[in-house]
């Protein structure tokens, strides 16, 4: 619910997944979970359908998603609720069936550039290169999936448990999964300086509150 340009996270997040073409969705709530629910109700008012997965105590993004079991279709996305994505889902879900996998995460491009030099060295530690202030590129995970609903067996019911946890099991056991690269914007709201980064941005976007 925090604002980001006068509007909370999750009607971002509503508006994007609604102009992809999705119709249903399912928020995962905890503890004030009724701040959510009154504020989207069942969705209408979003162009959505929106359902409830409640729980009383924290159980970790892939409990969450466990604990929403019942609700979920045989395959279906699962989104972070912290960061505004922007790219073609259209793709990413036309490569999740071409590959029939079982999980496929949405990666975008991210560059960091290093504050010293970096020096690499032989064997032997003789100098093999020198580069100064050198961009370390990598894909890096949006917290966008599309999941077959088999996935959740990886997940234990009932208790509190991460993504990444499931992931590995998942690896361990040689399942299909994939992932894509892919063009676009990913604004992670994770800290202060990224907060108000994506606030000013959205808010010159929007203008001024109505």
């Amino acid at each position: 619910m925090l604002p980001v340009g006068h509007r909370p996270i999750l009607e971002h997040i509503l508006e994007w997944l609604k102009e992809n073409g999705v119709s249903d969705v399912v928020i995962s709530t905890g503890y004030l979970g009724s701040t959510i629910e009154e504020h989207f109700k069942d969705g209408a008012e979003f162009g959505v359908r929106v359902e409830y997965a409640r729980s009383n105590k924290p159980l970790g993004i892939a409990g969450q998603l466990r604990n929403a079991e019942s609700m979920l279709g045989e395959r279906f996305l699962c989104l972070y609720g912290d960061a505004i994505l922007s790219f073609d889902l259209k793709k990413l879900l036309a490569f999740h069936r071409r590959k029939k996998a079982m999980l496929t995460m949405a990666l975008m491009t991210h560059k960091i550039q290093s504050k010293y030099g970096v020096i690499e060295l032989e064997r032997d530690g003789g100098i093999r290169e020198w580069r100064e202030k050198p961009v370390f590129t990598s894909d890096i995970n949006v917290g966008c999936y599309v999941m077959e609903k088999s996935f959740l067996k990886y997940i234990p019911a009932a208790s509190t448990y991460g993504m990444k946890e499931a992931f590995d099991e998942a690896m361990k056991m040689h399942e299909r999964l994939f992932g894509l690269r892919l063009s676009g914007s990913f604004r992670d709201i994770g800290d202060r300086a990224a907060y108000r980064e994506a606030d000013d941005y959205y808010s010159k976007l929007y203008g001024a509150v109505p």
